[in-house]
């Protein structure tokens, strides 16, 4: 099955899927242990500095030999791309999907950049996945409900773009939160009653509340992104293994670090059964 078909399938029986970054290969091994374990589907994401610090080749051969050697469901998707050029070198290195960011362009801008992605990735028969409103990243100022996505825009955005997938700004952030941020549910139903063909994408769903991600799903939500908790997870696991002993054999260090990236992983692929 291509991602696609899983999109329409999730939209038709008002589930999601989680979309996990990956950082390096026990990470990786981490997410697809756990999703071989739990019977689960997953999507794998590469960000424009993963891609960079792994090498996009690497990344593409080794996502898809270890998918293969876990025998999962998954897919390969970029995740946050930042302009045409990255994304024809994913679309061309083999990636399942891609998002492209412009949600921080003046609208008319986001929307033609989103429109010559979409066009683009009709070659290589993938779907696309844009953002609109305002999903704080790491280091900005969190989301007050004047920046959440409007049901017009989100209308007209996927009327003019044609994307597959949409990224909406519902009281989420990337990274860890200083506020127990307050979802807009009824501003996910909204979207979803306007876009009923779309997959919506809950950004910055680390550190928000499992029941919270259920319910956000129950509205409408399609795709759950996770990438903060599982970097998180995975260092600071490491670093108490580092501090209680003097193994230097990384091969027997590692292992507990990424039995703890699967473990979390589980959590989290539970939510959407």
């Amino acid at each position: 099955m291509n991602l696609k078909n899983k999109y329409q399938n999730l939209i038709e029986k008002n589930n999601a899927i989680i979309a996990a970054n990956f950082y390096n290969l026990e990470t990786l091994k981490g997410l697809l242990s756990a999703a071989s374990e739990s019977n689960s589907s997953l999507i794998l994401q590469l960000s424009k500095s993963s891609i960079k610090y792994i090498g996009l080749n690497t990344a593409v051969a080794m996502a898809k030999a270890a998918i293969k050697e876990y025998g999962v469901n998954a897919w390969l998707h970029l995740d946050h791309g930042n302009s045409i050029e990255l994304v024809k070198q994913c679309l061309d290195a083999g990636f399942d999907s891609v998002m492209i960011d412009g949600s921080e362009l003046p609208f008319n801008e986001n929307v033609e950049l989103t429109a010559s992605v979409v066009e683009l990735a009709k070659n290589y028969d993938v779907p696309v996945e844009g953002e609109l409103g305002y999903i704080a990243k790491l280091g900005q100022e969190q989301n007050t409900k004047e920046n959440h996505t409007t049901i017009e825009e989100a209308k007209q955005f996927v009327e003019l773009t044609n994307v597959n997938a949409l990224a909406i700004a519902v009281g989420t952030a990337h990274g860890f939160y200083k506020e127990t941020p307050e979802l807009n549910f009824k501003r996910i139903s909204e979207i979803r009653e306007a876009l009923p063909d779309t997959v919506l994408v809950l950004h910055g769903s680390s550190g928000i509340h499992h029941d919270d991600i259920k319910k956000a799903i129950s509205h409408g939500i399609n795709k759950i992104n996770v990438a903060t908790e599982f970097k998180n997870i995975f260092m600071k696991s490491l670093k108490s293994i580092l501090n209680s002993t003097d193994n230097i054999d990384l091969r027997e260090v590692f292992p507990e670090a990424i039995n703890n990236v699967k473990e979390l992983a589980k959590t989290k692929l539970e939510l959407t059964k």
